[in-house]
């Protein structure tokens, strides 16, 4: 059995079709599916089966693209060894990052890593699930997430958490409550809200806030793009929520700390497991730590 042959079972337990799995591996979708023919030739056992108009993994198949990764991680292991004797780490990474998380860590890891890595950054704004999606196709995931636990999508993935950052209540500079210690849920209730597409962690939040307050928010708008979600407070528009370390202070607008219900986002890099163990990508995972250790301080998390 050739690891290459493996990987794409696991490939294919992933992205659940000999297209996606071809686009990914950067070969013809009949050659992937040559190559997992001659590997069910070699090993006696159908490792696929129909399922609707593609393919799905049989049980033989699953226990093989679990191997994959298993395998794969053993050669990253050797591989960073090797390095560690060589004596240096080289090489090229790709970070997916959500721009507010990557602006908080971004700066600080790439002035870090810049003579040893050549790192390549690509930001997205997705649904806290899809962070696990990205894992597939970069070496390292900077995403967030609301709860304390990851959720069950990034299940199979190395998960790194950097840091815990608080959610603040955002307010035009001349609102009454600009100037407050805190506000409650019951202060904002009824407002005009500047909020965030359905399924994102901060409108899970904003539901939580309504519940706290008894009464629904009117919603203005809602966009992904924090500068945008300042922009639009800062304007009158509405308020919104925004995280505490990565919102520029002034711009018109005024931070308070919400009372009364639980907030803050957990930032987390995410991996591919057999990905983390290379020597390149956990030279980024421990510079990240000590990145978010020096910025946000007691904050941080040991991961």
């Amino acid at each position: 059995m050739e690891l290459r042959d493996l990987a794409l079972l696991r490939e294919l337990d992933e992205r659940g079709s000999l297209t996606a799995v071809a686009r990914a591996t950067r070969v013809t979708p009949s050659a992937v599916s040559q190559r997992l023919r001659a590997l069910e030739r070699s090993v006696g056992l159908a490792l696929t089966e129909p399922a609707g108009r593609g393919l799905r993994l049989t049980e033989a198949g699953r226990i093989l693209a679990a191997g994959a990764i298993e395998v794969a991680a053993a050669v990253a292991q050797v591989d960073a060894r090797l390095a560690a004797f060589r004596g240096g780490i080289g090489g090229r990474i790709d970070i997916a990052a959500l721009p507010s998380a990557g602006v908080v860590l971004l700066p600080s890891l790439l002035a870090e890593l810049a003579g040893e890595l050549d790192v390549h950054v690509h930001d997205h704004d997705v649904a806290e699930a899809d962070y696990a999606v990205l894992a597939r196709d970069h070496d390292l995931v900077i995403g967030h997430r609301m709860a304390q636990t990851p959720p069950l999508d990034w299940r199979g993935l190395r998960v790194v958490d950097l840091l815990r950052e608080p959610i603040d209540i955002a307010v035009p500079a001349a609102h009454p409550l600009a100037g407050a210690p805190a506000v409650r849920p019951v202060d904002i209730a009824g407002q005009r809200w500047i909020g965030v597409p359905e399924g994102f962690p901060f409108d899970d939040l904003r539901i939580a806030i309504e519940a706290a307050a008894g009464e629904p928010f009117a919603i203005a708008q809602r966009v992904r793009d924090n500068r945008l979600v300042e922009a639009l407070v800062a304007a009158g528009l509405g308020i919104g929520m925004l995280p505490r370390f990565s919102t520029p202070p002034g711009g018109g607008i005024a931070l308070v700390p919400l009372a009364g219900v639980p907030t803050g986002r957990t930032v987390s890099a995410l991996a591919r497991r057999d990905v983390a163990e290379r020597a390149a990508v956990r030279h980024a995972l421990d510079t990240l730590r000590r990145c978010a250790t020096a910025i946000v301080g007691a904050d941080a998390l040991s991961g």
